[in-house]
């Protein structure tokens, strides 16, 4: 019996993997189809309406723990909102509005959030020299030298200082809430100070 358990909840991730392995082809099909893409971003903004309470209509938080969806890699973002869908990213609310979204819709709500532009945040400027410095020992590899990421590591510049505190202290303390092991690495000695110093220099990148 625990081996025919097992089996099926192995067809399940497979079949999980499988679908969304077609939804991101037709994202990047999407991605390169101009006039495709105009009709993704419009339908986008009318599918992303209840999330503009929190995130901004233009994707521009209006909350300081909310992050911002502007700029983000539409790839990025469809994994995202995936991990909330199947439970991997923690966030009860989050979780429920995702779950009723269809893959067209998450596809365009993708799009849209993608398309539009994030500007940088004000900053403690005396925090932005340590922190450069810090990003440029521990995250660069990764996250690129201007935090604009790719398809599947996010885009940090411009992001909601309080919002980058919070998360880059969930990955270093194991919280459970974000779960990453490189991160868990590279966040492992930070200093709270430290944080504060990373997500000072990130917010005011453009």
């Amino acid at each position: 019996m625990r081996a025919l358990i097992l089996a099926a909840g192995l067809l399940v991730a497979c079949g999980g993997a499988m679908a969304q392995q077609g939804v991101q082809e037709k994202l990047k099909a999407i991605q390169s189809d101009p006039v495709a893409l105009r009709a993704a971003v419009d339908a986008g903004k009318k599918v992303t309406f209840f999330c503009a309470n929190c995130h901004g209509e233009d994707g521009i938080s209006k909350l300081p723990e909310v992050p911002n969806l502007a700029g983000q890699n539409p790839a990025y973002l469809l994994e995202q909102i995936r991990k909330f869908g199947t439970g991997e990213r923690k966030d009860p609310f989050m979780q429920g509005l995702i779950k009723v979204l269809k893959d067209d819709e998450r596809l365009q709500a993708a799009s849209y959030y993608a398309s539009m532009p994030v500007p940088p945040s004000r900053a403690d400027a005396s925090q932005v020299s340590k922190g450069k410095e810090l990003f440029g020992k521990l995250c660069v590899r990764c996250h690129g030298e201007q935090g604009r990421g790719n398809e599947t590591i996010a885009r940090l510049a411009g992001q909601k200082q309080p919002y980058l505190q919070t998360t880059i202290t969930r990955y270093r303390d194991k919280t459970g809430v974000r779960n990453n092991q490189l991160m868990a690495i590279a966040t492992a000695g930070l200093k709270n100070e430290e944080i504060v110093a990373i997500s000072n220099y990130l917010t005011q990148l453009p």
